[in-house]
């Protein structure tokens, strides 16, 4: 069997059969379906025999399997030849989606698989609207396609969201009341672990017979079955599936099931209803029909897929518990009969027309007909506001089984509380209130659904004309109150019998209509009522009926609207259409803006529009698509969707804003909340503006629109989607990705590296609250705008993952953003919000203002009334005033006392005590942790409350202003760089220029001292690397890895990784962008695939430093102008002006060490200070007590006095009492700071306290894995003064730059250090700190601060050069105007353009390893093999490592890894037996089928190849199949040897005869296990998994290695790799196997299945392992854990238990899945190295 889920990175494609059958012709066969009269229980009949395991052939259905019928269970317990799942593209409409399944059907139909079994599924993903309760309902009114189900059952991940699931059919059904271990080996059959997505439902505990006839409750009974098609229903998207099984073996052919898949669809489609709306209860009604509704808990559905039958005790009895449970299920088996589970189905008779007649009076009857009409509409949610002319209206309300009514004393909140609703769910709430004032309360909210296209049906009671004009109480003019702000007017008289009734109804139709129709809004019907009010008795004639009978006897309302569409094809559009059409096709700069939707679908059709575009995108906030959660792969890093995110801020440069210039624009959705790109695309002015929406009106307030197309998003993306559009690169998308890219990575540093909590950071970390099926409700003025420029883009989203019930899901969804921007007031918010809440049906996060809050505290009052709807969590930034005005011109030209009181509205308010008063829960917040800490607190308890987030409107403006300038200066930097490129207006030398050389040189210069980080003792020498990268164009960039004692890493695991890099860089193209926001570490990953984190930071360093100096060379500039953007080609026109009059030296402090007497060491300073240093760093705390260390600090003083700054440097070494007594002695020299003065980093702030010392940061920083600027806000106290900053210890530029910038940030001194490099990287440094000099500068002049003036860096190792690598001599001096010791940017720039090697100071240069390959033959008894090699290292050398790679790899694989490792040993990878050049060699042609070549045999030919090429210690280190031999090579046995060496010309035969065991034994020293396997430990499993490598063989053979490998890895398995930047091209390898034959021979061979367990042998284990599983890999990290508790569990009882623990070591190699040695190699290299130090030490 051959099990695959297809990878959505490549469709499974259907390929042709070997030996294709001919076009299937026959026609379904009939089958005769007996029927039943409905009576209360249904039986089977006894004249309907079916035979055992055969297809019932009296009805229409797909394979019935009677378990309990079933003797002899054979091979029927295996899996089927073929199962595959594949995933077609995403559809616009669940018509295309049902047509994607039908057209994938026919595919496969004309060329059917050659397969007797199987099962074949096709997924699409379909539109959110399309609802799974829905969909089955309203598609199979009187279907005979049996059964029917639903169920619904919540996430294991988080059990708020509900998934939701129907289906219809039964492609296989299987049934017992016995033989549960049975049961579930058949129906395990067609259920697979690699195709993860093909599942069965069920129910236990129900007895069925064969036609589902009879139906009884039955305890241990089972019936399950695979569903012909079926939709699952997530939160932003559904899969519609259909799937087709087939099984020769019970008689249902291929031809069969693809009958029976035809069949259901012609169903499907013919019973579709997409139009329909009504309620659920009518539709359920509907659905019922006449059926029996029967409630059992029996009929709880059930789920199973492979990982749930392998936890099923099938020992026991079925229990339904074992299985994934529904909450909520139901299943009809026929049409007589629904069996339900905890859903309340029972639909009561109608008795409409005896409820009506008995109303007390013709208020009650007029008021109940309104109610009831609006039910029948769809419109049950009703906002009641108390009054008691509207009492009619409310009492019928309240009193009608199916409506939903809330209540609230404000009319306001009300009326925006039914405009929320509306929002949510896009059909009315119903508002009734009394008359008079109470209407005018209204009228906000009228404005704001009027503006925003929003429907609400307003009955607003009113007194009867007579009453008018007369000075009645209560009485206004409510005739067309709201004027043009509603769609429809009616005024109703007041209700009498002299009337027909239906005139009530058919105006509530036609105001429905009004309200639903686009352009959609309020609508309003004026209801006069007259006395009695009440229930009270008043007789009526029934006269006024007449007419109502068919209504009275059905659910519809009384008169439908019903709208006629025209379908035609592409080709019929008229002449308008066609034109857009082409102005889209010619479009060279389009751009897609997408504003305000409101509907899943549009957002649905907009990512696909945007997908088959590929225009940039610029989503507004109220989109759905400007915040959108991820679901699937790193769709960041997918470039068929270019989002840009950041365009607001963006255009805060003028530079940009008249560059991006766009030709043609697509708006779709017509409201967009930037003033800013309002502002741009008045300006821009596009040849083409189209603007897409579904009502007229004219919402175009820059007067640029071209064509104005009203269509709803789907049918204009479904007309764009079907014209073939060309793909086209540009370098002006490439350049806005870049643009958007660095100005994201700008905000996010500054939201983060900001300590204390600000606006920004709200709305940037806001996303994390959308879990689930949470959405944003956002408020106006400064909160939507924070939201629309600071909002997060991508949200990590887990939902889905790790479920069993998961589908294929896409790349993200839209998270779902409303707002009330129709009118923009700040009115009714909160109340909006709720009732978004209860339409939507979703838990709602509502952020707003503080002044928005306090305008709506009634909204409070329908918060406190939790029903219908999920909590809510409401954000409130408390300003304490209008922080916008602050932002806006008059804050500029205004006195302060004029804006705190008339323009703020400053306040001091309790929203605490306002949240007590309405019994709401509050939390105030004041740091960011606290407000992380909230968020988790209000998901996990499910309440409603309100968070608190206070904040200060002045720090609140001169934050944004501060983001402002720095991200206007970036960006204008950033366009200035990628225009200056080399041309001004060609991008192609940024992307074209490649690495095409590289080696590094060993050096060994002699030091004038030992480094200070050593000992006294140390060597006076230093050893390091030079790397020097060359491009085409003999353009050559150096850098300079030297690492020493304070670096985690030494010069061996340098040069390995050097080895390793070398071999994958080469011939990478260097597109990164050099100005340190990311691009360097990004290319790392993207272009080498190697994680970031683990290249060791001084290899980094290096590595970066390379290739700096090689962009600077290829450019013609400095290092500095490169790093700063400033490149002379295009000087700096941003923001912000750099002073390019400055400076271009910086300064250098003195280094010293402190041995000596006092008095020396101060001599010494003296000394440099006449040499021009004007400050010096002094190691302190290594002597007997801190008090001798002040001493020297003292007699400095004394010699030198106060004219230079004296910096002295702890290392740590001193406890806190020590640091103390330290500083006080010291406190009154003036110590510019004291470096790291405890030894641990938790005393450092309260030292700063205490001591009244400045204090550097350097070792803290030192270590701080992944991101460090949210672990550096624990250094901000203002006694934290300077942070030294060791590039080659932190891990490179870009993030000693990161680190360097949050230290002016916070107005530290940012300190650029050396580690002792040679001139090469103190060159480089200089230019470094130079460029850190000017970010302060900038940093200074946007923050308004003081400069600190010159910083002198700690380059003063350059002192300890007694040699250089360096032939010429790098200038640091003291010029004469006394500027104290430094070096100039031309001087370093000058020393790295003209650098000449000292070949005297190199010990060894390396450029290039050559791999050694060859061929040896191997014989063994059955069949030789010819082993291809790849060799590399000394071949001298004892130590040998032996690499196996695993299934489909080769011994290419390698390669880096060898390269890598050759200096420590003898490295030799080898094709194993039917891989890559290997060949298997027959002995016996005519029986070669009949013998095998396990995993055991090939362990037998290694084992003999080994003793025939070396005599030295052998490591095995195999990946996956290739560490189940070398395991097997671990526990070796005797063994005989036959070769040839085929490496020559002359053929050499050795023939080994008997080589003793003992030599075998210790020629393996040991092995490295790689996502490894002992085998499976049961006899099933073997036998189970012998028969799926059977099957995929036979795949293999059938239909080729192509389309073999891309379902190979598409399974489960290889969902880490899949993300791997690097995965393609490894594919790509994966074809270069010379024999397809013998390659599937191996499969079906070496099997897991057919392999021994070696489980029991790990007992006896006498060799080393080293055991390797990745981080992501939990199958095989569970499968080492218990390898390594076997081994060590035996261990501990025996004699040797020390050694024993030792012969066992496991690695979990961080950020990678199975494949570790190719997702995160550099770890494992490593280890590998000290695994073969530790079996060869002495």
């Amino acid at each position: 069997m051959f099990a695959v889920s297809a990878s959505p990175r490549f469709p499974l494609p259907f390929l042709p059969a070997l030996n294709p059958r001919p076009p299937l012709i026959s026609p379904l066969r009939h089958r005769c379906l007996y029927r039943h009269r409905v009576r209360h229980q249904c039986r089977g009949s006894a004249d309907l025999p079916l035979r055992l395991l055969h297809a019932v052939a009296s009805r229409r259905t797909g394979i019935v399997i009677d378990v309990d019928e079933v003797e002899d269970i054979g091979d029927r317990d295996l899996p089927v030849d073929l199962s595959f799942t594949r995933r077609l593209p995403p559809v616009l409409t669940l018509v295309d989606g049902i047509a994607a399944l039908r057209r994938a059907t026919e595919e496969v139909k004309a060329s059917p698989p050659a397969a007797e079994s199987g099962v074949i599924r096709f997924e699409v993903l379909v539109p959110p609207s399309t609802k799974a309760l829905k969909w089955l309902c309203s598609q199979f009114r009187g279907s005979s396609l049996f059964p029917q189900f639903y169920l619904s059952r919540a996430l294991s991940s988080d059990p708020s969201v509900q998934l939701e699931i129907s289906g219809v059919g039964s492609a296989l059904s299987l049934y017992g009341s016995s033989q549960a271990k049975l049961g579930c080996e058949l129906i395990s059959r067609y259920i697979s672990f690699d195709s993860e997505f093909i599942g069965a439902y069920g129910a236990v505990g129900m007895k069925c017979d064969k036609e589902l006839f009879s139906i009884e409750e039955n305890a241990g009974s089972f019936y399950f079955f695979i569903p012909q098609v079926e939709l699952t229903e997530f939160d932003g998207y559904s899969v519609l599936s259909s799937t087709m099984v087939w099984d020769h073996s019970v008689s249902h052919t291929f031809e069969d099931s693809v009958c029976l898949s035809e069949s259901c669809f012609n169903q499907v489609c013919g019973s579709y209803d997409s139009t329909a709306s009504t309620c659920y209860e009518g539709m359920m009604k509907s659905y019922i029909g006449e059926s029996y509704v029967l409630e059992t808990g029996n009929a709880q559905l059930v789920y199973l897929d492979a990982e749930v039958l392998a936890k099923v005790d099938a020992t026991t009895r079925m229990q339904k518990e074992k299985f994934l449970m529904s909450q909520q299920s139901f299943i009809r088996f026929s049409a007589q009969f629904l069996y339900s589970a905890n859903m309340d189905l029972c639909s009561q008779s109608n008795k409409t027309e005896s409820f009506i007649k008995s109303c007390s009076n013709i208020n009650s009857a007029w008021a109940s007909l309104i109610v009831e009409e609006c039910v029948r509409l769809g419109f049950t949610y009703f906002c009641i506001a108390p009054g008691s002319r509207s009492s009619p209206l409310a009492l019928s309300a309240t009193g009608h089984p199916l409506t939903t009514c809330i209540s609230c004393y404000d009319e306001r909140s009300l009326g925006f509380h039914a405009v929320g609703y509306g929002k949510g769910c896009r059909k009315p709430a119903i508002v009734i209130t009394s008359s008079g004032t109470a209407v005018s309360n209204l009228f906000p909210s009228v404005v704001e659904a009027s503006q925003d296209f929003i429907p609400v049906v307003l009955l607003t009671a009113d007194r009867p004309p007579e009453l008018h004009d007369a000075g009645a109480n209560q009485a206004i003019n409510q005739v067309n109150h709201f004027g043009n702000y509603v769609r429809y007017f009616f005024n109703l008289p007041p209700p009498s019998d002299q009337m027909y009734a239906r005139m009530v109804l058919t105006t509530v139709d036609s105001a429905a209509y009004n309200a639903m129709q686009a352009p959609q809004g309020p609508v309003h019907i004026n209801c006069a009522f007259r006395e009695p009010l009440d229930h009270s008795n008043q007789g009526w004639t029934f006269d006024c009926l007449r007419g109502l009978d068919r209504w009275f006897r059905n659910n519809e309302p009384y008169t439908r609207y019903l709208g006629m569409k025209m379908v035609s094809t592409f080709g019929n559009y008229s002449c308008s259409v066609i034109e857009v059409l082409d102005i889209v096709k010619k479009a060279k700069k389009g751009l897609l803006l997408v504003g305000a939707i409101h509907k899943e679908d549009d957002m649905w059709a907009v990512a696909l529009l945007a997908r088959h575009l590929s225009w940039p995108v610029a989503a507004d906030i109220l989109s759905g698509l400007r915040m959108r959660k991820v679901l699937n792969s790193f769709p960041e890093l997918d470039k068929s969707i270019l989002f840009i995110d950041y365009i607001d801020h963006m255009l805060l440069s003028d530079s940009v804003k008249s560059w991006i210039n766009p030709d043609v624009i697509v708006q779709i959705g017509s409201r967009i909340t930037s003033k800013r790109v309002e502002m741009f695309l008045e300006s821009c002015f596009p040849s083409s503006y189209i603007l897409i929406d579904t009502h007229p009106c004219r919402h175009d307030p820059s007067h640029v629109v071209t064509h104005r197309i009203q269509t709803s998003v789907s049918e204009f993306a479904a007309s764009l989607c079907q014209c073939n559009l060309e793909r086209k690169t540009s370098k002006w998308q490439d350049i806005l990705m870049v643009l958007n890219s660095v100005v994201s990575q700008e905000i996010m540093f500054h939201v983060h590296s900001e300590f204390l909590l600000t606006e920004p950071y709200v709305a940037h970390v806001i996303g994390e609250a959308l879990y689930g099926d949470s959405v944003l409700f956002v408020g106006n003025s400064m909160v939507i705008r924070d939201l629309n420029m600071f909002g997060k883009g991508w949200l990590e989203c887990t939902t889905h993952r790790g479920n069993m019930m998961m589908h294929n899901i896409p790349d993200f969804i839209g998270a779902t953003v409303a707002g009330n921007r129709g009118a923009s007031g700040i009115d009714g918010l909160l109340s909006t919000a709720i009732g978004f809440a209860v339409g939507s049906n979703k838990r709602v996060c509502c952020v707003v203002g503080d002044i928005s809050f306090l305008h709506d505290t009634n909204g409070l009052s329908l918060l406190n009334q939790r029903f219908a709807r999920k909590p809510m969590t409401v954000i409130v930034i408390n300003n304490h005033g209008g922080a916008i005005f602050s932002l806006l011109p008059v804050a500029k030209t205004t006195s302060p006392q004029i804006l705190q009181k008339y323009f703020y509205t400053s306040h001091d308010i309790s929203i605490s005590k306002l949240c007590a008063a309405h019994r709401v829960k509050h939390f105030l917040v004041q740091t960011k942790a606290e407000l992380q800490d909230t968020l988790l607190k209000t998901r996990a308890e499910h309440l409603d409350c309100v968070v608190e987030v206070e904040n200060h409107i002045d720090e609140n403006a001169n934050f944004h202003r501060i983001i402002s300038m720095f991200v206007g200066n970036t960006a204008t930097n950033y366009l200035n760089y990628l225009l200056g490129a080399r041309t001004r207006s060609d991008l192609d030398g940024m992307y074209n220029c490649k690495i095409r050389a590289m080696e590094y040189m060993l050096y060994r210069i002699q030091l004038s001292a030992p480094r200070t980080s050593g000992t006294l003792d140390s060597s006076f020498s230093h050893e390091g690397f030079i790397l020097k990268l060359r491009m085409d164009d003999n353009i050559v960039g150096f850098g300079e890895v030297a690492p020493i004692e304070i670096h985690e890493e030494d010069m061996i695991d340098v040069e390995e990784q050097l080895r390793f890099l070398f071999h994958r860089v080469k011939d990478c193209e260097l597109n990164v962008v050099p100005l340190l926001r990311g691009s360097l570490s990004n290319w790392i990953w993207t272009s080498i695939g190697i994680p970031p984190s683990s290249v060791f930071p001084s290899v980094k360093c290096g590595l970066e430093m390379a290739i700096l100096n090689l962009l600077a060379s290829q450019q013609k500039c400095r290092l500095s102008e490169i790093l700063t953007g400033s490149n002379p080609l295009l000087r700096d026109q941003g923001l912000v002006e750099y002073n390019h009059n400055r400076s271009t030296r910086i300064q250098i402090c003195a280094l010293l060490d402190s041995y000596g007497t006092p008095m020396e060491v101060a001599l010494a300073v003296a000394r440099l200070v006449e040499e021009g240093f004007t400050t010096v760093k002094l190691k302190v705390g290594r002597r007997e007590t801190p008090a001798e260390d002040a001493a020297v600090i003292e007699k400095i003083r004394e010699v030198v006095g106060y004219k230079i700054n004296i910096r002295a440097d702890a290392n740590r070494k001193w406890t806190y009492e020590q640091a103390i007594e330290f500083g006080s002695r010291v406190k009154r020299f003036s110590l510019q700071y004291i470096e790291e003065p405890v030894s641990s980093v938790d005393d450092l702030i309260e030292y700063c306290e205490n001591s009244g010392l400045p204090v550097a940061l350097d070792e803290s920083i030192d270590n701080l894995k992944g991101d460090p600027i949210d672990k550096l806000h624990q250094f901000v106290h203002p006694g934290i003064v300077a942070v030294v900053i060791k590039p080659s210890v932190v891990g490179g530029f870009e993030r000693a730059a990161h680190i360097a910038k949050w230290a002016h940030m916070h107005d530290k001194m940012a300190v650029i250090s050396s580690a002792y490099e040679s001139s090469v990287g103190l060159a480089t440094y200089i230019q470094f700190a130079y460029y850190v000099d000017r970010q302060h500068d900038l940093v200074a002049r946007i923050k308004r601060n003081d400069s600190f003036g010159s910083v002198a860096h700690g380059l003063g190792t350059y002192q300890w050069l007694r040699e250089d690598v360096s032939e010429q001599k790098l200038k640091i001096h003291a010029p004469s105007l006394g500027d104290g010791m430094g070096a100039s940017v031309e001087d370093a720039h000058g020393y790295l353009q003209h650098l000449s090697i000292n070949n005297e100071k190199i010990e060894r240069t390396y450029s290039k390893e050559k791999i050694k390959s060859y061929s040896v033959q191997v014989d063994g008894d059955d069949f030789s093999y010819l082993v291809n090699l790849q060799e590399a290292g000394d071949c001298t050398n004892d130590k040998v490592v032996l690499f196996l790679h695993g299934f489909l790899g080769t011994s290419e694989d390698w390669t880096p890894m060898m390269k890598a490792l050759s200096p420590s040993a003898r490295v030799i990878a080898v094709d194993l037996p039917g891989h890559g050049e290997s060949q298997i060699l027959q002995h016996d042609a005519e029986n070669f089928s009949q013998m095998f070549v396990t995993v055991q045999s090939i362990a037998d030919l290694l084992l003999k190849l080994i003793c025939s090429i070396t005599d030295g210690q052998v490591v095995v280190v195999g990946y996956s199949m290739g560490a189940r031999i070398a395991l097997h090579m671990a526990l070796n046995q005797n063994h005989k040897v036959t070769f040839q060496d085929c490496s020559s010309s002359v053929s050499l035969f050795i023939s080994l005869i008997l080589i003793p065991e003992v030599l075998m034994s210790r020629q393996i020293s040991g092995a490295v296990l790689i996502s490894g396997s002992p085998g499976l430990k049961h006899e099933a499993s073997r036998r189970r998994r012998t028969a799926i490598d059977k099957s995929r063989a036979k795949f293999l053979l059938s239909f080729g290695l192509e389309c073999f490998i891309k379902t190979w890895y598409s399974g489960k398995m290889w969902g880490s790799l899949r993300e791997h930047p690097q995965f393609d091209s490894l594919v790509r390898t994966r074809r270069k196997h010379s024999s397809i034959t013998d390659l599937s021979k191996v499969l079906a061979d070496s099997s897991v299945g057919r392999q021994k367990s070696l489980w029991e042998d790990l007992k006896h284990l006498k060799k080393p392992l080293l055991i390797v599983t990745g981080e992501k890999d939990v199958k095989f990290k569970e499968i080492s854990e218990q390898m390594c508790s076997e081994i060590r569990k035996h261990g501990e009882r025996e004699a040797d238990c020390r050694d024993r623990q030792e012969l066992c070591e496991m690695m979990v190699v961080p950020e990678s899945g199975h494949a570790v040695h190719v997702e995160n190699p550099l770890p494992l290299v490593r280890a590998i190295r000290k695994f073969l130090l530790k079996l060869h030490k002495p």
